[in-house]
């Protein structure tokens, strides 16, 4: 069975709020477990801020 746009939702917040599931459904911990594995590896990626300047090598 495919899971609905509202459980799919409902797991979603659960899972961005750090929530835990209350389910025993496969489906919906598999769908669970695959979004806190993309936010971790979110929070491993480094995020590059600003704008780099390169002001030593100037085009000519």
């Amino acid at each position: 069975m495919e899971l609905s746009s509202y459980r799919m939702h409902r797991i979603y917040l659960a899972a961005t709020m750090n929530y835990g599931l209350g389910s025993d459904d496969p489906e919906e911990l598999a769908y669970y477990n695959k979004i806190r594995k993309e936010m971790d590896d979110m929070k491993k990626k480094p995020v590059k801020k600003g704008i780099t300047l390169n002001w030593d090598n100037p085009k000519k």
